[in-house]
């Protein structure tokens, strides 16, 4: 039986969560495991971070990594059991179930979910009221692993989608949400979402939270039927693998940015100069 959401209390209780999704979906050929197995990576390297003092505020920033991957976690536990999960998790979730998409639809469409929905949410969990504004270095710290990840995913699934290059070629002549999803774009929303539930009782939050949902899904629906750049992902899918265990296991050995160009990366997205503390 799969760990209860509910019960995880730690990140290695994260990492212990994802281990099972991961090798479920190994079992079963299950496109969950994309996503699962790209997010452990992050998880890993947040763990790595806590433990060699990355952070301003390791403990915090382990509560915030169990709020935000639980976020996903029941997710996935509500839509496995067949009960409701947030519009932008189904719309992530049921793409899984379809081999049109390719993999990179597929993480970007997690992705989508778990930072413009889920991370604005938890930081304001951690966070709230007064308490938000001190939790902004680490908060950009951990959204440069995200877009680090992204910005080289192109080059590492290479071995199973060797036609992913002619992703940005086809796509600059387009406006399409697949080609121009920005992790900064969806931090800065995030942390915009977070401002707004912060000041706010928690149990006022479910309109702004199903509102923000609403265009979230929006987003989703863009990166996973992408108009015009159809064609051209057509012509990637024929070439991926439709291995999905093989998938899987490529994904899990995704390799990560050091700490040191993580923290260079937030302080340029701060405006910091190197030596600033």
């Amino acid at each position: 039986m799969p760990t209860p959401v509910s019960s995880i209390d730690s990140v290695q209780g994260v990492l212990d969560a994802l281990d099972e999704v991961i090798d479920r979906s190994l079992e079963r050929g299950d496109r969950v495991g994309y996503f699962a197995a790209m997010y452990r990576q992050v998880t890993a390297k947040v763990a790595e971070g806590i433990a060699d003092g990355f952070f301003d505020d390791g403990e915090r920033m382990a509560r915030l990594d169990v709020v935000f991957a639980c976020r996903y976690l029941a997710a996935l536990e509500r839509y496995q059991a067949g009960r409701a999960a947030t519009r932008s998790w189904e719309l992530a979730l049921q793409a899984t179930s379809s081999a049109r998409p390719i993999i990179v639809q597929h993480l970007l469409a997690g992705m989508n979910a778990h930072i413009n929905l889920d991370l604005g949410i938890a930081a304001a969990t951690i966070a709230p009221g007064d308490d938000l504004p001190g939790l902004r270095r680490d908060f950009d710290r951990i959204n440069e692993v995200l877009a680090i990840l992204i910005g080289g995913i192109e080059g590492q699934v290479s071995e199973v989608s060797p036609w992913i290059g002619l992703l940005t070629r086809i796509g600059g002549r387009h406006d399409d949400e697949i080609v121009k999803f920005s992790i900064e774009v969806a931090r800065t929303e995030a942390w915009r979402f977070a401002v707004e539930l912060a000041p706010l009782d928690p149990d006022d939050w479910a309109g702004a939270i199903s509102a923000c949902d609403a265009r979230v899904a929006r987003v989703g629906r863009r990166v996973l039927g992408p108009g015009l750049l159809g064609a051209g992902l057509v012509i990637i899918r024929a070439r991926e693998s439709n291995d999905v265990r093989r998938v899987i296991r490529v994904l899990t050995g995704v390799q990560l940015p050091t700490l040191a160009s993580v923290e260079q990366r937030a302080r340029l997205a701060r405006h910091e100069p190197p030596g600033a503390g």
